[in-house]
């Protein structure tokens, strides 16, 4: 991924960074790559994911 910095503003740079790395998910993936995740616990967060997906979806489909 890249990020041009225009003038030297390191902190704009820093900003679209941070950004872009939101936006593609990867701040996210970092974060949950941290430590270990162990095979059940990554079950139910994805079940609490996904739930909360439906209930996103059918509040909108009102």
């Amino acid at each position: 991924m890249n990020v041009f910095v225009k003038d030297n503003n390191i902190e704009a740079g820093i900003k679209l960074l941070r950004k872009k790395m939101q936006m593609d998910g990867l701040k996210k993936e970092l974060k949950q790559r941290e430590f270990y995740e162990k095979p059940s616990v990554k079950k139910k967060r994805k079940q609490r994911e996904a739930a909360r997906r439906k209930r996103k979806a059918n509040l909108y489909n009102r």
